[in-house]
């Protein structure tokens, strides 16, 4: 019989690289740690990680194992949960989100699930992706707003639960120039056009992706801000220090001074969508509040961003609906 504990550390192992990391994690002795994992390979007659100076690293065993951990710990939480939902008779949904697209999404989508369940006790959590998707496998969140760029979900481990993905809205990046600036009246860009301009970015990881696409373009950025607020981002481009790409959604609340312009194919592109398991997707509330994401996705709240104007005052490129998800 397998150990709920050892899996329950297998799994931490996972997360940190090392039996030290997971010991404080866990708040055990990485000595404990090391027996337990020996424990659950004595058990399984086959290693579950390699173990190097440089840490340990799963096995192809050890993925299986991850993967069946996280499943029975959501299938723990989904237990607790529903044991907790006799004792009150409130129904308890979680909600995970990164800022921009709950910004935009969830208000509408919570409004009517609100009111046509006035039952249910909603919680919301900010996180990105590569941290709400984990969490969603976990059985800790019951669904998570989330994006990708170009590729796969982020965080998905060989061997974890798949997570359902219904794609909501395609998310295109649009570049932010000062007013004045020599590109503002443009009707669409190329990258290579902006290969001698500094940057300001709103996002470490569209730094990432600015640098893919500006490869592709053929020059190296010079980024000389970067922060975690595309709002703030979009201010120090107003005060003159660079231009900056920005999704469509992010492009408001509007700062003045400030011209945006589409990007011409292959253009960037941040994919939104809803990622559910298929044991959290078949509870109703959840496959309401998903419904209603779509709806927001789809009306006037999807299709109203961004409100800042591109140069020339023309009306900016809306988000087409239905993006590929994976």
């Amino acid at each position: 019989m397998i150990d709920v504990q050892r899996l329950r550390v297998l799994r931490a192992v996972a997360e940190h690289g090392s039996f030290n990391q997971a010991a404080a994690a866990l708040h055990l002795t990485a000595s404990a740690v090391s027996q337990h994992v020996a424990a659950l390979e004595r058990g399984l007659g086959s290693l579950v990680v390699t173990r190097s100076t440089r840490g340990v690293t799963l096995t192809s065993a050890g993925r299986i194992m991850v993967g069946a951990a996280e499943s029975v710990a959501a299938e723990i939480e989904h237990a607790r949960q529903q044991v907790t939902e006799l004792g009150t008779g409130r129904v308890q949904l979680t909600v995970a989100t990164f800022t921009s697209g709950g910004r935009l999404l969830l208000p509408g989508a919570l409004t009517e699930l609100a009111a046509a369940h006035p039952e249910i006790v909603l919680h919301v959590r900010e996180f990105e992706p590569e941290d709400s998707l984990p969490l969603v496998r976990q059985g800790a969140v019951d669904l998570a707003l989330a994006y990708h760029f170009d590729g796969p979900l982020p965080g998905r481990a060989g061997g974890s639960p798949a997570l359902e993905w219904t794609a909501l809205m395609d998310d295109p990046l649009h570049v932010v120039l000062p007013q004045g600036h020599r590109l503002a009246d443009r009707d669409a860009l190329d990258l290579a056009e902006l290969a001698a301009e500094p940057w300001v970015l709103g996002c470490l990881k569209t730094e990432a992706y600015l640098r893919r696409y500006a490869e592709r373009a053929g020059f190296d950025p010079e980024v000389r801000g970067t922060t975690s607020d595309y709002f703030f981002a979009r201010s120090l481009v107003a005060a003159g220090m660079g231009v900056s790409l920005i999704p469509s959604i992010a492009l408001t609340p509007p700062v003045p001074g400030l011209s945006t312009v589409p990007v011409r194919p292959p253009a960037p592109v941040r994919h939104i969508g809803v990622a559910t398991t298929g044991h959290r997707r078949a509870r109703a509330e959840v496959t309401a509040l998903v419904r209603a994401l779509r709806e927001q996705a789809t009306g006037p709240a999807g299709h109203g961003a961004p409100a800042q104007a591109p140069g020339r005052g023309a009306p900016a490129r809306p988000p087409t609906t239905g993006g590929p998800g994976d």
